[in-house]
C-alpha cells in the first residue's frame, strides 16, 4: 500500500508532529507511514484522509510490484 502523505503534508506545510497530533498518533507512526514501513488501519486513513479534505483513496493507493 502507497501513500501520499507526506507530499499533501508538504503541500501544505504541515509537520510530521501536528499531523500525528491530529490523528492522535505518535509522530513515528507518521515516519513510518511515509517511509512504507506500516500499512494505516482503516480507522487511521479514515482519519488522515478527514484530516486532508480529501477520500481515502485520494491519499492511499495500492500499486503492484
Amino acid at each position: 500500500m502507497k501513500n501520499r502523505i507526506a507530499q499533501l503534508r508538504k503541500e501544505r506545510r504541515i509537520t510530521q508532529e501536528e499531523l500525528a497530533d491530529a490523528v492522535e498518533v505518535t509522530r513515528q507512526t507518521i515516519i513510518s507511514l511515509e517511509n512504507g514501513r506500516y500499512n494505516a488501519s482503516l480507522l487511521l486513513a479514515h482519519k488522515i484522509a478527514r484530516y486532508f479534505g480529501l477520500t481515502i483513496e485520494q491519499v492511499f493507493y495500492f500499486e503492484e510490484d
